[in-house]
């Protein structure tokens, strides 16, 4: 487990396929106990979501379903997408409980648009703690800069880069929360506006 900040760690398991680790994120604030895009978690982990009574299961985009099935039959937590990506993820056997919607807010977070990869990708801005997730956005690789995943597995290469531009000009971050790669934290926003000037 790696401490981000108070309240708010996360959890890795390795993807050989792409060479790097992809993560989940617990986070622990005031009456919220939620979980964001959980990869396979070791046993005593899932002891610890089980006893922590989990409430809640975000999936930032439709391919995060990861093992979000496994962790709702343990904790009994309720899972949310954003409806563009729902049928996906019920299709991989995870059942959907809740919409996760741009502008919404689930405990300390505002949900964010994020679509291009998937048509119902967001991302989690936590604006008292400039803290930013991101599901698969954009990547944390190679380490210390952002890139994004090959574009054979992105819907809308062009809305997506969209997002991204619009998220570096208008989200007032510090952090970067990746679910694959390395995390970005310090000068993350401006991580983000390099990566977006590559666009140009």
């Amino acid at each position: 487990m790696t401490t981000i900040t108070d309240g708010v760690t996360t959890w890795d398991w390795f993807s050989e396929r792409s060479g790097y680790d992809f993560h989940g994120t617990w986070v622990r604030y005031g009456s919220w106990n939620l979980v964001i895009d959980p990869v396979e978690p070791g046993d005593e982990l899932l002891r610890q979501l089980v006893d922590s009574k989990l409430q809640r299961i975000l999936l930032t985009n439709r391919n995060h379903f990861r093992a979000a099935a496994k962790v709702k039959e343990a904790t009994g937590a309720r899972v949310a997408v954003h409806p563009a990506d729902a049928d996906f993820v019920r299709g991989k056997g995870v059942a959907v409980d809740e919409d996760l919607l741009p502008g919404q807010m689930v405990g300390p977070f505002t949900v964010i648009p994020a679509a291009g990869k998937s048509p119902g990708e967001v991302a989690l801005h936590w604006p008292d703690r400039r803290l930013l997730v991101v599901g698969d956005a954009c990547i944390g690789n190679p380490p210390g800069k952002l890139g994004l995943l090959p574009a054979k597995v992105i819907d809308d290469l062009p809305a997506l880069r969209a997002s991204l531009a619009r998220i570096a000009a208008e989200v007032d971050f510090d952090t970067l929360v990746v679910g694959d790669g390395v995390h970005i934290l310090n000068s993350a926003r401006r991580a983000l506006a390099e990566l977006v000037e590559t666009f140009r």
